[in-house]
């Protein structure tokens, strides 16, 4: 069983870790660059030149997280990927990790309810974990472009995770549960962290355009739930592929 565990959530989240990292490049990833462009040129001291433009009008590309220009708490420079190769392979290595993961999530919550794992059911329950960790969430904290402004992280984390469990009990109850009382209370799980409301800065600001931000935000939603479903149909049908009698334990 463990075997078989393993080897359906590695060669699901593989697969589609890959092929959502390639979907990144052409979506979101452009739209990072971007926002880093503006980010940088709101950081340059207004005696210099504009970090866009030079006299001549050639654009300018400055990335500000190539770790050249920041250091860390200890004075020591702070490492990050360079940009161009090295960037992208750290971020379809992170993708790949993280729909391993995904995989993995959706196994033992699948076997532990005692759901059949199919490719129809896997997809259903992605798209599921989808509307809470990454729709129900995003109501409140959307997805974020470089030089936004935003609130403490801890409570942002700690409002993140209620929602996320909140709404994923929620639905929970929606689907298996009988009665109007379990029905009302996984509606009341679902509307609760929003009416408490996400934390937030105390101004709305970026240094990227309203338009690019928007933009990032809805990209970022479609690829998470391309990510979501991608991976559950990819589990289910590799669960259905990895027999139990082949795990030689």
């Amino acid at each position: 069983m463990l075997t078989r565990i393993l080897g359906a959530g590695l060669l699901a989240g593989a697969i589609a870790g890959v092929l959502v990292a390639g979907l990144q490049h052409v979506t979101t990833v452009p739209l990072i660059l971007k926002a880093e462009i503006y980010e940088n040129a709101a950081e340059k001291p207004a005696t210099t030149e504009p970090s866009l433009f030079r006299s001549s009008g050639e654009a300018r590309l400055i990335l500000v997280h190539g770790g050249e220009d920041h250091a860390a708490a200890d004075g020591s420079e702070a490492w990050s990927p360079a940009d161009g190769l090295e960037r992208t392979a750290a971020t379809t290595v992170t993708t790949v990790g993280t729909a391993v993961g995904f995989s993995l999530m959706l196994l033992a919550a699948m076997i532990a309810a005692g759901i059949p794992v199919t490719p129809r059911s896997a997809t259903l329950w992605g798209a599921a974990a989808f509307f809470a960790a990454g729709l129900a969430p995003s109501l409140g904290l959307p997805p974020e472009l470089p030089g936004s402004a935003a609130g403490d992280l801890v409570h942002r984390q700690l409002w993140w995770w209620g929602t996320a469990v909140a709404t994923a009990t929620g639905i929970w109850l929606l689907f298996k549960s009988e009665g109007a009382p379990r029905v009302v209370a996984g509606l009341a799980l679902i509307v609760a962290p929003h009416l408490i409301g996400a934390p937030h800065a105390p101004a709305f600001a970026s240094t990227a355009p309203a338009e690019l931000a928007g933009h990032f935000a809805s990209a970022s939603l479609a690829v998470h739930a391309v990510m979501w479903t991608l991976t559950g149909a990819l589990t289910g049908y590799f669960w259905q592929r990895i027999k139990s009698e082949d795990a030689p334990f």
